[in-house]
């Protein structure tokens, strides 16, 4: 990469048409750990995965806005992501990663958990890339877990892989509580951002040029992408839309009443999500 001159930006709103997507759902009872993860749950015993993260104008939050084609700019500095798994969730839920360089992930919890990292691509299908449990720090103060406690970090796990030929999207999901996912697509440049709360994007000093802006969203299947050209010292706008998957009925979803309980662990407890109520 080079320093840039006279370079352009390229800026804009992602939305999304048609239904927001109901979010994943998953009964607590049939999951290691569950009074602990359901201190983020509906009050029901239910933990949900919210994949898509959408304000009242339907503006998309966390879409990876890239550009491609870019062969020369500004450095690229990325090399391992960190992933924190946290109140039992994957943070941040979607990310970049480059092929042959890795991601770094740390438990906060005082829970065990286990990495499953797959790469994976519509056309090729889904490949593991490493299974590796996630320790927890054995000084966490454990007098009250389903309170408040602290989130000491446990020992840091760092995984290079390979990305095959054609595949490009990376995921990694807990083997002992399925509601955790982290998702990233590869990049090979540093022109990239993540939407913010008002799906808004701003990419700035771009080589000018002719490229394919990129909206990706783990949710959309589609390949949502534009083709612009970067003009010397002018900024474009460009905005851009996903196409909603709808909100199909699936087994994810929220049962009433559900079919297990906390009877069926032996035991009578309550699931209170006393951190956040979904």
């Amino acid at each position: 990469m080079i320093e840039v001159e006279n370079g352009g930006s390229v800026e804009g709103t992602v939305t999304l048409t048609g239904e927001i997507p109901d979010p994943k759902a998953y009964n607590l009872v049939t999951f290691p750990d569950p009074e602990y993860c359901g201190r983020i749950s509906n009050g029901n015993g239910w933990r949900l995965l919210h994949d898509f993260f959408v304000n009242k104008e339907k503006q998309v939050q966390h879409v990876v806005v890239l550009i491609e084609g870019v062969k020369a700019g500004k450095v690229f500095s990325l090399s391992v992501p960190r992933i924190e798994a946290k109140d039992c969730r994957f943070l941040p839920f979607t990310t970049v990663v480059r092929s042959g360089h890795g991601v770094e992930v740390v438990n906060m919890d005082p829970v065990m958990h286990d990495i499953q990292a797959y790469e994976t691509s519509v056309e090729t299908g889904t490949r593991v890339l490493f299974n590796s449990p996630l320790p927890f720090n054995q000084r966490h103060h454990r007098g009250n877990l389903h309170a408040t406690h602290d989130h000491n970090p446990g020992k840091s796990l760092v995984r290079q892989f390979q990305l095959s030929k054609k595949r490009h999207t990376f995921v990694m999901q807990c083997g002992f509580h399925a509601y955790m996912e982290s998702w990233a697509i590869a990049v090979d440049n540093p022109y990239y951002v993540f939407t913010n709360e008002d799906g808004h994007f701003a990419i700035e000093n771009i080589p000018p040029g002719t490229y394919d802006l990129r909206a990706w969203h783990p949710g959309i299947k589609q390949v949502i992408k534009q083709r612009i050209t970067i003009e010397p010292d002018k900024k474009l706008t460009v905005n851009m839309e996903l196409p909603s998957p709808g909100r199909k009925k699936t087994a994810l979803t929220v049962r009433t009443p559900p079919r297990f309980t906390p009877a069926a662990l032996g035991r009578e407890f309550t699931i209170e999500p006393i951190l956040e109520r979904q």
